[in-house]
């Protein structure tokens, strides 16, 4: 009996060697190792005094809304950032590979872009576009020059969801229809309007939302017609032709779905929509929210991978790089309708937000960040592909630049969500020093989403401690 358990053993310490052997050869290291390390950062937090989490979090459900959530089961006091990184209140460093929800562009307290917010802020830090003043004129001369084609007029706002509120407005009054299609799994804002163009149950409630049609989601990994866009489009004419006047006011999507698991659509789609939608009378919507400012890799903005130019492009999150910033890029001919009424925005173009903004486009381009995207994802996404050949959790990778999604599921061959160990996955991330995102109708896909300063070393660590941690799920 002994000798056969000896057998046994030998077998298994074989097989071991050889898992070691397969998993150094395509760049990871021994499963039983020991958790990775964060890569080196030269700087130290200043010394913490204030409140704890324990504290916070007792004023939070005491005086915040019931409807704020939190990541972790024991949720963590942050309480500075420097770049790439975040620490909480114990002085631990942690990978930030969301971003505070895809915002932080730069990175945390970019210090050109600190430089210029602070300047702003001795000399004025308030008034309304009742007034002149070059900050706001400067930067939207600057975003002007970023956009293709004729889209020149720029409507600043303070977040996504008014800029996509803005958005679907202009369509409406320029089209005189009222009809508008988004596609299911889509994310487009909270707010009343905007809340109608999202189709996620989990971020609707039950209020009118009327005149809005959701089309089937050209996901590849998902979708009823894999990546054949045509199939997808086709849905979109139907739709107009049995479920509209035949006329509508627009179309919106995101490049790549952000909330609903970064989720890219079908090559070629938009090109087939864009036509179909503009046929019907329709102006068509890029929501470039989270696909902006270089991030994707390939190109500045998202759209631009599926070679169209939308009608109007609404953008937040990075444009200010935690700066409560949106805006809104049209035509001169899409803008004027607007000018039959007032059309103000008070906080819209604050001299502080302009400056801001306004540095944080010249940081990206001096520091040549939509390239480092490119390389730094296309490396992260070589890595993430190798280490789905290695755990059947790994359904799916996906994504350009640093805008990623890894689906878990339980069963690749019926794709069914790994909703409990996603869950277990992402406690053990934040252990091992990684802060990342969630996103997907179950929860199951973690969305890395980093400061666009995320390094090469950072990627490596990233994956190796996902390998880690499933490797002990």
């Amino acid at each position: 009996m002994a000798f056969r358990r000896s057998l046994v053993k030998r077998s298994l310490d074989v097989a071991a060697a050889k898992r070691w052997h397969t998993a150094s050869a395509r760049g990871f290291s021994s499963i039983s190792r020991d958790p990775p390390e964060l890569p080196p950062f030269d700087y130290s937090p200043k010394p913490y005094k204030g409140p704890l989490a324990d504290d916070v979090l007792r004023k939070r459900k005491t005086f915040l809304g019931p409807s704020l959530f939190h990541y972790y089961q024991k949720p963590i006091n942050i309480v500075e950032g420097k770049m790439q990184y975040l620490f909480d209140d114990s002085g631990r460093r942690y990978l930030d590979a969301f971003a505070g929800i895809v915002t932080v562009s730069c990175g945390h307290c970019h210090p050109e872009v600190l430089d210029a917010i602070f300047e702003q802020s001795k000399l004025l830090q308030h008034a309304t576009t009742i007034y002149l003043h070059h900050a706001i004129a400067d930067f939207a001369e600057a975003l002007a020059s970023k956009m293709p084609g004729n889209l020149k007029v720029v409507y600043f706002v303070n977040s996504g969801s008014e800029a996509n509120d803005l958005a679907m407005l202009m369509a409406r009054v320029y089209t005189g229809a009222l009809g508008m299609i988004s596609l299911r799994n889509a994310y487009h804002g909270g707010s009343s309007n905007t809340m109608g163009l999202t189709a996620l149950n989990t971020w609707k409630y039950s209020i009118p939302q009327g005149e809005i049609h959701h089309v089937v989601n050209p996901d590849p990994y998902r979708g009823l017609f894999g990546s054949d866009a045509s199939c997808y489009a086709k849905d979109i004419q139907d739709h107009i032709d049995y479920g509209t006047s035949g006329k509508v006011a627009g179309f919106i999507a995101e490049t790549i779905q952000g909330v609903g698991g970064a989720v890219e659509l079908a090559p070629g789609y938009l090109k087939l929509v864009y036509d179909i939608v503009r046929k019907a009378g329709g102006v068509c919507i890029a929501d470039e929210v989270q696909t902006g400012f270089g991030r994707t890799g390939n190109h500045y903005w998202g759209f631009e991978s599926q070679d169209v130019i939308p009608d109007i492009v609404t953008m937040a999150k990075g444009i200010g790089n935690g700066l409560p910033l949106g805006a809104v890029v049209t035509t001169p001919e899409i803008a004027n309708v607007l000018a039959q009424k007032f059309q103000f925005n008070t906080f819209g173009g604050n001299p502080v937000c302009s400056a801001g903004g306004h540095a944080v486009l010249r940081v990206l381009d001096k520091e040549k960040r939509q390239e480092h995207c490119a390389g730094v994802g296309s490396h992260l996404i070589g890595r993430l592909r190798v280490l789905q050949q290695r755990h059947d959790i790994i359904g799916d990778v996906r994504g350009r630049g640093l805008m990623v999604g890894i689906e878990l599921v339980t069963d690749r061959k019926e794709k069914t969500p790994a909703k409990a160990e996603t869950a277990v996955l992402f406690e053990k991330l934040r252990e091992l020093g990684i802060l990342i995102g969630k996103g997907g109708l179950h929860g199951n896909v973690f969305r890395i989403k980093p400061p666009m300063c995320f390094t090469q070393d950072d990627a490596d660590f990233l994956v190796d401690a996902l390998d880690y941690a499933i490797s002990k799920l």
